[in-house]
């Protein structure tokens, strides 16, 4: 047995090279994204640099604990706040009192001195240094510094500070530096990149070697009858199959995770300059093994997975095969086939339908439009034997060569299936991956101009703190000049002229059992806003907010007007217990909920609403179209490079197939051609036939991939429409084009150039 399979693995080492370089490429691109995330997970630690000079950090509290059920008990959950809370102010005056304390990495460290004596609470607040429009532009944060260094033993500083803040030395101290969570959110963002990318490659790579194994088969099928008729059993053939497959296995493997390890460094440095990743990342590839491993064993396991089940064919093909020379396909789709692939779609279609019925929300995120498609395409791809044959007779093309075309794409089912499923494979993940990409954000940023009706919209430059006990001036009678190079402002602004708000968060405890955390959105005059608010209200009145109450959305457990929702601040303060007055439809996400600035401590401005222009420092005014288009583009960098990853991926492989599944195709029809030549066809009409057919292989593969698209989108399009958003459906026809395009150049080239040579 093993001399017949390296006698077969020479005899037809052009069959094997499609399956080898998919699968190399799929082992090496496992074998990166292992080592990016492994990368990733044991990130170099990096010294601090706002306290770089002192040995101990005392930072406030970051985090906020609730008792919640746990079972017949209770238990603490714990929850990351937006910014730590200011250090206590009597814990930093003893802290000040014993040892050298350092509040900012610009401070000098200066000897302990006692520290002043706190103001009288009948003191009134100091006024902010500058006002526009009645908006407060500098203001002191209040409660003091969120961190603070101490020069001082640390297990003395423990002992002083106990549960009233967090304690820092060594590398933690870099926790406060202003970049930690900027890296720490690129890092987790890097992941699902590196994740999503991994996950594509498997998938496409099993898809592309089970085809390739299973159209080599169909083409050997005389080969195995011989086999039969000389005394092989079908089990002995499988195992032949599965033990070329095991070869082509272990030899991509091992040349994979050689392309893995050399791939690596090059990717982290794509990422860089793609803005992807944190300018320090890098990826060693001698750093860990286990990627190479999963890398290995899973092309192994590829391989073998995708000769099973067409090795199990070529164990039911009889002696008699060895006399067929019937062109005309038969029994292309085993019930086997019909049956998985029916299952896959009908499973993929009825996810999608009971998600935009029970939670459309689930829609717009990126790990369900990623996923989900997947499974229709593989559906699809399955049944494509059966869909090719009257996709192929509805065609009408005229002249002989025509007629020949449509015929022989009908005949060879196989053949034209082999070439429209790579190419269904790509089309459909270019249109529903951009294409989805592109409708979530064009409907955020829909919804985000249609929530107000302000005429411009202004974004600070920088922050404008608006502290809780320092409430919102009215608008002077006039507006001081503006300096020359600014236009004049305008000589009075009503109060209700302008909006002001920033962002928050509040906490939430819902159920019981679980601490859910919303970002919110705080309101500096709730009359204003309310003037400018076109907010999908379901329930209640906007004008209503207040201190005391809270507007809430659909995704709120507690949502009937007049009910009271218990709720932490942004800064783990809490509980309070605030009136709902307004419930909102949830939108594309970004609906509420929204407080007033006395429930949103250390909340800054970064947003406007005015009906004329309000300039502030540093700040840019727009139009509010203009503002929504400005703050909603269509995919940030970061997301634009991971999905031309998944695609270039994606595409890469579809050229593979369709070049080894052409190349091994024609270089069987010398008879065929040669017959076409001896009933008078020229060699250029043999070519365009040959063309011709590829073409419409690849054109039926693209209708195939557009019919999943129309689905996908469709599907997203009505979830938009359940949330009461912005129905705004974007088509990539330029990369659906350009897609199709290179995979019909690839389908002609690579059937034109053996069919040149063995019809001369």
């Amino acid at each position: 047995m093993l001399t017949v399979v390296l006698a077969g693995l020479r005899a037809r080492w052009a069959s094997f090279v499609g399956g080898f370089t998919a699968l190399t490429l799929g082992v090496g691109l496992v074998a990166v994204m292992g080592l990016g995330l492994s990368a990733t997970l044991r990130a170099p630690e990096r010294a601090p640099e706002r306290f770089a000079s002192s040995p101990v950090v005392v930072q406030g509290r970051d985090r906020i604990a609730v008792e919640v059920r746990r079972g017949p008990g209770t238990a603490v959950v714990t929850t990351p706040l937006d910014r730590p809370q200011p250090v206590d102010r009597e814990l930093l005056r003893e802290l000040r009192a014993r040892w050298t304390v350092t509040t900012s990495a610009t401070d000098t460290t200066t000897p302990a001195a006692p520290a002043p004596a706190p103001a009288p609470p009948s003191a009134t607040p100091a006024a902010p240094a500058a006002t526009a429009a009645g908006i407060p532009l500098a203001a002191a944060p209040p409660g003091g510094p969120d961190a603070v260094g101490v020069d001082a033993p640390a297990a003395e500083v423990r002992a002083l500070v106990g549960d009233r803040a967090r304690v820092l030395t060594g590398a933690e101290r870099r926790a406060v530096d202003p970049e930690a969570a900027r890296d720490a959110q690129a890092l987790v963002t890097l992941n699902a990149l590196l994740g999503t990318a991994g996950g594509v490659t498997t998938f496409v790579s099993v898809f592309v070697v089970a085809s390739t194994f299973a159209f080599a088969v169909a083409l050997r099928r005389r080969e195995y009858g011989l086999l039969r008729m000389a005394g092989a059993t079908p089990g002995q053939v499988r195992r032949m199959l599965l033990a070329e497959a095991t070869g082509v296995g272990i030899a991509a493997s091992a040349a994979g995770c050689l392309l893995g390890a050399w791939g690596a460094s090059r990717l982290a440095r794509v990422l860089v300059d793609g803005g992807a990743a944190p300018s320090w990342f890098a990826i060693d590839p001698g750093a860990a093994a286990w990627p190479y491993h999963l890398a290995f064993w899973t092309g192994t396991t590829v391989a073998l997975a995708g000769a099973l089940a067409a090795s199990r064919r070529a164990g039911r093909v009889g002696p008699t095969a060895a006399l067929r020379e019937a062109d005309v396909d038969a029994d292309v789709l085993p019930r086997g086939r019909a049956l998985l692939g029916a299952a896959l779609l009908l499973t993929g279609v009825g996810l999608m339908v009971w998600t935009c019925a029970t939670e459309p929300s689930e829609l717009l995120k990126r790990k369900t439009y990623t996923t989900q498609p997947m499974l229709l395409i593989t559906g699809v791809a399955l049944l494509s034997p059966l869909l090719v044959r009257p996709a192929a007779r509805a065609v009408r093309l005229w002249g002989a060569a025509g007629m020949l075309v449509r015929e022989n794409s009908a005949a060879a089912v196989r053949r034209t299936a082999a070439v429209a499923a790579p190419v269904l494979v790509t089309v459909a993940l270019a249109g529903t991956l951009l294409g989805s990409a592109a409708t979530v954000t064009g409907a955020k940023a829909a919804e985000a101009r249609r929530q107000t009706t302000a005429a411009y919209v202004t974004t600070p430059g920088k922050t404008i703190p608006l502290p809780a006990s320092t409430p919102v001036p009215p608008a002077p009678p006039s507006v001081p000049p503006a300096p020359p190079s600014v236009p004049p402002a305008p000589s009075a602004v009503p109060r209700a002229s302008v909006a002001a708000t920033g962002a928050t968060s509040v906490f939430v405890r819902e159920g019981a059992e679980a601490l859910v955390k919303y970002g919110a959105r705080a309101v500096a005059d709730p009359t204003a806003w309310a003037s400018y608010a076109r907010l999908p209200v379901v329930a209640g009145d906007l004008r209503k907010l207040d201190d005391g109450s809270i507007v809430v959305n659909e995704e709120f457990e507690r949502r009937t007007v007049g009910e009271t929702v218990e709720v932490w601040r942004a800064d783990g303060r809490g509980p309070v217990r605030l009136r709902v007055v307004a419930v909102l439809a949830k939108g594309t996400g970004d609906n509420g909920p929204y407080v007033t600035w006395a429930n949103a401590p250390g909340a800054t401005v970064d947003r406007i609403d005015a009906d004329r222009p309000v300039r502030v420092p540093g700040g840019t005014v727009r139009t509010a179209g203009a503002w929504a288009a400005a703050t909603h583009p269509t995919t940030t960098p970061q997301t634009r490079l991971g999905l031309l990853l998944v695609l270039g991926i994606a595409l890469v492989y579809t050229v593979i197939a369709l070049a080894n599944t052409l190349l091994m195709a024609t270089s069987v029809r010398g008879p065929e051609l040669t017959a076409l030549r001896l009933a008078g066809a020229t060699r250029a009409q043999v070519l365009r036939v040959v063309a011709g057919e590829s073409l419409l292989a690849t054109a039926i593969g693209a209708v195939l991939g557009l019919a999943v698209t129309a689905l996908c989108l469709g599907t997203l399009g009505t979830g938009l429409a359940a949330l009461s958003a912005p129905v705004a459906m974007a088509v990539p026809w330029g990369a659906l084009g350009l897609a199709a395009g290179i995979c019909a150049a690839v389908a002609t080239a690579a059937a034109t150039v053996p069919a040149w040579r063995l019809s001369r």
